[in-house]
């Protein structure tokens, strides 16, 4: 069974369909039952408020019970095609990222090079052939199974400065864990990867121009911006071969949970459960990643934009989840510690979110170490001066002179 992530909420904050698993009292002073209870009526909530001032929810319980009402009313054409075991499949971590690194890298080298003939041949006029990248795309798959650690580590460090390129990989990449995080097959978390990657293969009949242009778009470039979604879908339509759930995906990833997307303006429940989670991957990365006309923000901070956007662009449950996912410092994060080290994020960041692996690189002075040391902050909580040790915040790449491109693991 998954861990439980509890959170503290008053009464007043309860909603229905959340789970209650800790009291602020003891259980025997109240008519509930010890193993928790979910809230189904405001009746539940305003009974609760007779005993108790704050309870404990269940996170993940209370978003899970959430994503399966709320999929009950996906038009059938948006679903999977085994809804059976949509949220159903519960993984853990099966190899330490340090044995699944070597294969990932493999792995993500080979999906890297067929991402990038793949893009090229359609630049060149040739029509979309999404056989090579099928193969990869499975290994890829694999890897995230046994722990995504490894490859999101190597997406956040190995990034070139052609952003088309690098961002159907990484959506794919990030897709693949946050359908991980949800319990999807891995049938559909291949069709997950596969969707993610073609997002965004419309813009290549764009101009480069148009795509380069800095800050807010007049309204007639943006209706050529938006018509990307368009030709994606008809490039998929020629390729054959796509399953029709990656169809919706690329068809609804730029939707909005408020019903102020494109190209349809469906909003809620009436966006597929991929394309909900398609926007969410495509806006993190972007934020996230330095293009022509915006700097990119950390990690940290792009997860705190989706959480202030939750339930206006985005599924807040689904959020949760993707949060839960990357934990509050994705792995890749470059951040500082309260001792004044600065170091990377390597993994520990889904089940400890505020204390994982930290690959240290510089000393308290901002000075290169002679050797990147490797520290657990779950089980390292005291400098060698006896002061607490925790993140103190996370900080964007290049900041201190250190260059994320330029580091390896040995």
């Amino acid at each position: 069974m998954p861990n439980i992530v509890r959170e503290k909420i008053s009464i007043q904050a309860l909603k229905i369909g959340m789970y209650v698993c800790e009291l602020d009292r003891p259980w025997l002073e109240t008519p509930y039952q010890l193993q928790g209870f979910s809230i189904d009526s405001e009746d539940d909530i305003q009974e609760l408020e007779n005993y108790c001032n704050f309870v404990y929810i269940d996170v993940r319980r209370s978003i899970e019970r959430e994503l399966r009402q709320l999929d009950k009313n996906i038009q059938p054409k948006f679903s999977t095609k085994d809804k059976s075991t949509v949220y159903h499949t519960v993984y853990s971590d099966s190899h330490a990222m340090e044995d699944e690194m070597p294969t990932a890298k493999k792995n993500f080298e080979q999906m890297t090079k067929n991402n990038e003939s793949l893009i090229t041949q359609l630049i060149n006029g040739e029509s979309l052939d999404i056989n090579k990248f099928k193969e990869s795309t499975h290994q890829m798959v694999d890897s995230v199974i046994r722990n995504p650690d490894a490859v999101l580590w190597l997406m956040r460090l190995k990034q070139s400065d052609d952003y088309m390129y690098q961002h159907s990989l990484r959506c794919s990449i990030l897709a693949t864990a946050f359908g991980r995080q949800l319990g999807l097959s891995k049938n559909e978390l291949y069709h997950l990867a596969i969707g993610a990657a073609l997002l965004d293969i419309g813009k290549l009949h764009l101009s480069k121009s148009l795509l380069d242009q800095p800050g807010k778009l007049a309204e007639e470039d943006f209706k050529k911006a938006r018509d990307h979604v368009r030709l994606g879908l008809r490039m998929i339509s020629k390729s054959g071969g796509v399953d029709e759930a990656v169809y919706a995906m690329v068809a609804s990833h730029h939707e909005r949970f408020n019903g102020k997307g494109y190209p349809n303006g469906l909003s809620g429940n009436d966006i597929p459960l991929f394309g909900r989670i398609a926007a969410i991957v495509d806006c993190y990365d972007a934020i996230s990643s330095n293009r022509v006309y915006a700097k990119a923000i950390s990690p940290s901070e792009a997860v705190k934009k989706l959480y202030e956007w939750r339930d206006i662009d985005f599924h807040a449950p689904l959020v949760e989840v993707f949060i839960q996912a990357l934990g509050i410092y994705p792995a890749g994060s470059l951040v500082e510690l309260s001792s004044g080290e600065v170091g990377v994020v390597m993994s520990g960041y889904r089940a400890r979110r505020l204390r994982p692996k930290i690959m240290l690189i510089l000393d308290k002075d901002k000075k290169h170490y002679a050797e990147f040391t490797t520290i657990d902050l779950y089980q390292i909580t005291k400098t060698k001066e006896g002061e607490n040790l925790n993140i103190k915040q996370s900080i964007e790449s290049g900041s201190y002179g250190v260059n994320l491109n330029e580091l390896l693991l040995a």
